[in-house]
């Protein structure tokens, strides 16, 4: 089985698994649009990335971390990050792609990382996949080490054909 886990959000992540291994990781492609130089989601990059892996007949399952609005955080700032959202589940639809959405107290439970600091994700996936560490060598790499760990929460809960995230 072919899984994408994906961390949404232009500062996000998407990782990439064959059955248990990881095959990649990815910052979310980002391009600039309009007059304010604001970063979106490239979609037409996100796609790319998807297609790159998916040979005809492979099983695919993208999981997304869900997650809502936070308290403090401005109208703009929700509308984008839901923009970000949206787009995912668009490119998902457009591939024909099934896609499962976890929140994050679940999957952070499953690893003992609810109430750590941000940057305990790093140094879990780096106890797991130790062959990575290279990849979350930057304190900012938090966001990929979480995309892995949304994807391994997935693939330890997904069992036949079935997920309750």
């Amino acid at each position: 089985m072919l899984v994408f886990s994906i961390d949404p959000g232009v500062s996000g992540a998407i990782c990439v698994f064959k059955n248990k291994d990881i095959l990649d990781i990815y910052d979310v492609p980002t391009m600039v649009d309009g007059k304010k130089n604001k970063r979106q989601i490239n979609s037409a990059q996100v796609t790319h990335i998807f297609k790159s892996f998916v040979k005809e007949g492979d099983k695919v399952s993208v999981i997304v971390e869900q997650v809502n609005a936070m308290p403090g955080q401005g109208v703009t700032s929700m509308f984008n990050f839901g923009q970000s959202f949206g787009i995912i589940k668009g490119i998902c639809a457009a591939l024909s792609f099934p896609i499962y959405f976890v929140r994050p107290a679940k999957w952070k439970k499953h690893f003992n990382l609810i109430g750590s600091v941000k940057d305990a994700s790093r140094t879990k996936v780096i106890e797991i996949y130790p062959t990575i560490s290279p990849k979350l060598a930057r304190k900012k790499d938090s966001n990929k080490a979480d995309a892995i760990l949304i994807g391994k929460y997935f693939i330890d809960n997904y069992k036949n054909d079935s997920f309750h995230g």
